[in-house]
This record gives C-alpha cells, structure tokens and sequence, in this order.
C-alpha cells in the first residue's frame, strides 16, 4: 500500500501556483487542497496584533512592523526578506499541524502558498510515513509581471498588488535560494502542462535506465526530447571506460530545461570543458547510460521510442545485464 501523498507547492505572489495546484490535485485524484492564506487567517484569530504584528501584514509588507529596521541599514532586500521570514515563522507550525492530520487520516492533501518556505519546514519527519514532494515555483521577471497584473485585476486589488511587485520579485528570489541551499526542485513555470509534467516527473518515479550513444554536440538535441518534449527527467550518468570494472558515474539530476540549456550553452562557450568532457566522451566510445524518468509509463515509451529513432539508443548484449538488474532494483 502507497504512502499519502503530501505535496507542498510554494511561490510568491502572481508565479502560478494556485492554477497549478488545482491541476495537479485534479491528476492525482486528490481531494484536499488547501490554500497556506487559510491557514494564516485561522492563525490569525488565535494570535493577536499586539504579539505578532508580522503576522497580520501580509507576506510582502511584513517587514514594516520589525523593531530593528534600522540594523539593516540600506539592504532593502535583507529587510524585506526578514519581514517574510516573521509573517511565515507564524504560519509554519499550524501548516505542520495540518500535514500531520492528514497523514494520521492517511488522506492525499496538496498545499500551496507563499508561507512554504525550505528550511523553516522540517519535511523529514514526515517521510517516513508520507510521500512528501516539496516544490518551488518560479517565472522570469517579465512573465511573473504580466502573471501578477492580470491576477491583482481579477481580484481587483490591482492598485495595492502593483504598487508591492517589487517586495513580492524580492520574495520570489528569496524563496528560489532557500530552495537551492535545501535541495527543493525549483520548476520553471512558463506553461501550465509542461510543468503539471515535471512536477508528475519527479513524482511519480516512473523510470528507466537506458544505454546511450551520441557525441558531446548530440547533448542538447538529446535534453531537448527527454525534458523539453516530454517533461522528462535525466538522472545520474554512469561511463563505461577500458580498463575499470566498475562504471564511472555521476550523479546528476536534470529536470529543467532552462538549466539544462543554461548549462550546455556554457559548455559551448567554455572550450577546455567542452574539450575534457569530448574527452571522456571518446573514452567511453561515446556511450553511456542514465536514467530517464516521465510523468506516466505511455509518455516514457514514446520518449524512448523518440530517442531510439535520433539513433541515441545504444544496444550492447554485454551491458544489458547490469541495466536489467538497474530497472529491477
């Protein structure tokens, strides 16, 4: 029997989350979703504005009731940012509170807001009795402007949400480095099925191990398919070199095309690294193997059957073994 799933969905203001949320839940067949803005308003009713001021400005003005503004002297960024950090510290337990109900009731729940912040949740403790996904979203500044626009107009708050875009870009900077420095996915969110795909991607864990032949040049063509195309994942890079006995692997885990892009345009306009990894490349023959990962096992056997058409699929009767016995663990 499958653990609860517990699938915590964080970003600022105007990024996508609720609409992503909401397709998510629908996916999965999951009935509890629930807004971190509710939480924070029954928190609200218990706790005064006397003892928490923080907590009763919103996340993105916060910072206006700290005591000690003066101790961040001109670094804007920093005071806004501490001002989050107090507004969310309050909300943090009762969301805590929430996700342990519903574990002890073994019920699926999506949560999303802006008060999930890594590192001030401690999602470990739930693992062991959960399938805990925690994710960031993010959108460049121009996409997140236009996204904050016409949600501040349907609500019709446009006049106070414009006027705090620049706190709210702060907070999402913010929440995109606490992500990093805590190993939580940060999902580009350019289009709503594409990321609903990698979310599922690094949900779900539908994977494959897979032997691979193509140059260092055939690289991005390769990313492209698995992770543009189908919303795939790349896991771990294992080199198969004369002379080792074992494999020369690197762990690696490739899910957003942006940095995968980012990443092999570096490699273009850095000749020595091209040069070196050309290098291993032609070592091993060319060949390698990693995982591949999709949303759903019909997307996995089109994306292979994609890849085996470019000629990237490598067919070796000697390593078959050991990928076979790869898939089965």
């Amino acid at each position: 029997m499958r653990k609860p799933y517990v699938i915590l969905i964080g970003s600022a203001s105007g990024i996508g989350k609720s609409t992503i949320a909401s397709e998510l839940a629908k996916e999965l067949g999951i009935k509890h979703l629930i807004e971190t803005d509710f939480i924070r308003a029954i928190v609200r009713g218990i706790i005064g504005p006397d003892y928490a001021p923080a907590l009763h400005k919103s996340s993105f003005d916060a910072y206006t009731t700290l005591r000690d503004k003066e101790r961040y002297d001109s670094d804007t960024d920093a005071l806004i940012e501490a001002g989050f950090e107090e507004h969310a510290s309050f909300v943090i337990p009762a969301i805590e509170r929430v996700i342990r109900r519903a574990v002890d009731d073994y019920d699926d729940v999506v949560i999303e807001g802006v008060h999930l912040v890594p590192g001030f949740i401690d999602i470990d403790k739930f693992k062991e009795d959960a399938s805990i996904h925690f994710f960031i979203l993010t959108a460049n500044k121009e996409i997140h402007k236009e996204r904050f626009v016409k949600r501040a107009m349907k609500i019709k708050r446009g006049g106070k949400h414009l006027e705090y875009f620049k706190e709210k870009r702060i907070i999402n900077d913010y929440l995109v480095t606490s992500a990093k420095e805590h190993n939580i996915p940060v999902i580009n969110n350019l289009e709503i099925d594409n990321t609903k795909k990698r979310m599922l991607t690094l949900i779900r864990e539908i994977c494959k191990v897979m032997l691979f032949r193509h140059t260092v040049d055939q690289l991005g063509e390769e990313t492209s398919i698995i992770l543009e195309k189908y919303g795939g994942r790349m896991v771990d890079v294992s080199y198969f070199l004369p002379g080792f006995g074992e494999p020369l692997k690197r762990n690696v885990n490739v899910f957003d095309p942006v940095e995968a892009k980012r990443f092999i345009d570096k490699l273009q306009g850095t000749p020595q690294r091209k040069h070196d990894l050309e290098n291993l490349y032609k070592l091993s023959d060319n060949v390698h193997s990693h995982k591949i990962c999709a949303p759903d096992n019909e997307t996995l056997d089109n994306m292979i059957k994609d890849l085996d058409k470019k000629g990237f699929i490598h067919r070796d009767k000697s390593k078959t073994a050991d990928l076979e016995s790869e898939n089965q663990s």
